[in-house]
């Protein structure tokens, strides 16, 4: 098996549930292609007794047929199975099978793919929350784990589930996309060394998802892998999008007019904005797609600073997608050097600075890392002035609020060299600093921290306008 590279919380989390004085229900949700079947495998690979993964649009019988395989496979028998009539009696020749093993030591028992179990009249989410109720949760040495791409299903029924499996699940692992860091592990651990600039580039286009950057080709540079993978005729990401969304969520064309709307809002838009936007209804639906889509990782919301909830922004932070749909979607141009052209033009500029903003926003740890703030109890925030008749404006995309008594104002700014501040520019960053202060009139410093690709070029602007200079490399810590 291929080796498995970062989710060090991930795996800890996983690896401490063997060692459980309990029974332990583990739900793994995560988008499509972030690697859940791959990790649970990697760790339980000695554990696991018996799994078994759902077949897509299969219908009862055909899962049943599946079910029965597995079993036999697990039970090394050389003769097939009776295929059981239901999943009662389905889990019932499971529990057979299992009371032996549990008695000898810790296993795990892997259910993959959980939500295309879960067929028309099939009665199996009634089967096995019985089997989790009446018999699993009984034993401290079995680990049931349930894993499932389809985000809408997995939230409804197992996380906010009002029935059998209700506060059941023990653990919980949202599984996110690589960190600039693991990213560059996982292709080391392919052989393909690129520097950070590179990585940062590739990052920008396909995100930390492991099963896009498993298309990257050893002695590729960062545009052929663009153009291979986006712009070609057979390139594996050039229709990804048709199936990401429906394949996550049901009635996804909510989901997608949500992402759309938010691709081209750089700043973030509130959950009244987007219902106005969108025409969803503002009632359950736009709270169930916006919960969803967050749950999912494609989104993310933040606090206004010194605001409350209800006053959340949303901003879109995959990466895939705004690529997609920036430069991808209805181009009726493609070939080898496709990329190449796109990335001489306007729209490239306004594409990277927001696709680098998202990644710093993924990386906050790393930026308070960089700051020498870990230890220090800060709150992450975003802050804007929509301004009245005669007065100037601002927004704050990045706001770090620290217990020391001092504020970060972050800018993130993406260049090809060292970032160079300009009179125009400082102005800028003066004045956003004075509305901010003016406005909030905070008991606290106000610094204005830098974070770019390769730093801020030293000139008279800077010099004692950016109290803190944050680059890349930083992001990869």
């Amino acid at each position: 098996m291929e080796k498995l590279v970062g989710r060090k919380e991930e795996r800890k989390i996983l690896e401490n549930a063997t060692t459980s004085v309990s029974a332990e229900l583990i739900a793994v949700l995560g988008r499509r292609r972030v690697g859940k079947t791959f990790l649970i495998r990697s760790v339980y690979e000695k554990h696991i007794a018996f799994e078994f993964t759902g077949v897509h649009h299969a219908n009862m019988r055909e899962q049943l047929e599946g079910f029965s395989i597995a079993l036999q496979k697990a039970m090394k028998s050389p003769a097939g199975l009776e295929v059981p009539e239901s999943w009662a009696k389905a889990f019932n020749l499971l529990e057979t099978f299992l009371t032996p093993l549990i008695a000898k030591g810790k296993i795990v028992i892997f259910f993959d793919e959980f939500p295309w179990m879960h067929t028309m009249k099939s009665n199996f989410l009634r089967a096995f929350e019985h089997f989790w109720n009446s018999y699993a949760s009984r034993y401290p040495n079995l680990t049931v784990v349930i894993c499932g791409s389809a985000a809408s299903w997995m939230i409804k029924n197992i996380i906010q589930s009002r029935g059998g499996l209700h506060n059941r699940v023990t653990i919980r692992i949202r599984l996110s996309p690589f960190t600039l860091s693991e990213t560059e592990a996982y292709l080391k651990s392919r052989s393909i060394n690129l520097d950070h600039y590179q990585i940062l580039q590739l990052y920008m286009a396909m995100g930390g998802i492991p099963e896009y950057l498993k298309n990257i080709k050893q002695g590729e540079s960062v545009i052929q892998a663009i153009d291979r993978s986006f712009f070609t005729k057979n390139g594996p990401l050039k229709t990804e999008f048709k199936d990401l969304y429906k394949s996550l969520f049901d009635n996804a064309e909510h989901h997608v007019t949500v992402i759309r709307i938010l691709s081209g809002m750089s700043k973030g838009m509130t959950r009244n904005e987007i219902i106005k936007a969108s025409g969803i209804s503002s009632g359950g639906t736009a709270t169930k797609v916006l919960v969803e889509l967050e749950e999912s990782g494609f989104i993310m919301n933040y606090i206004p600073f010194e605001k409350k909830s209800k006053e959340l922004v949303y901003r879109l932070t995959d990466e895939y997608s705004l690529f997609y749909l920036k430069f991808v979607e209805n181009r009726r141009a493609a070939g080898a050097t496709t990329w190449m052209r796109l990335s001489e033009g306007t729209s490239w500029k306004s594409w990277s600075g927001y696709a680098f903003e998202a990644i710093c926003m993924k990386h906050v740890p790393q930026i308070k890392a960089a700051l020498g703030i870990t230890s220090i109890y800060t709150e992450e925030s975003v802050w804007r002035h929509v301004p009245g008749k005669g007065e100037p404006g601002a927004q704050i995309d990045l706001l770090l609020d620290r217990k020391d008594y001092c504020i970060n104002i972050c800018e993130m700014k993406f260049s090809t060299g060292e970032f160079i501040i300009t009179k125009k520019y400082a102005e800028e960053l003066e004045q956003k600093r004075t509305v901010f202060k003016d406005k909030v009139k905070p008991k606290k410093t106000v610094l204005l921290t830098m974070i770019t690709t390769y730093g801020v070029a030293k000139n008279q602007y800077s010099k004692g306008l950016i109290q803190n200079d944050i680059t890349m490399n930083e992001l990869f810590d």
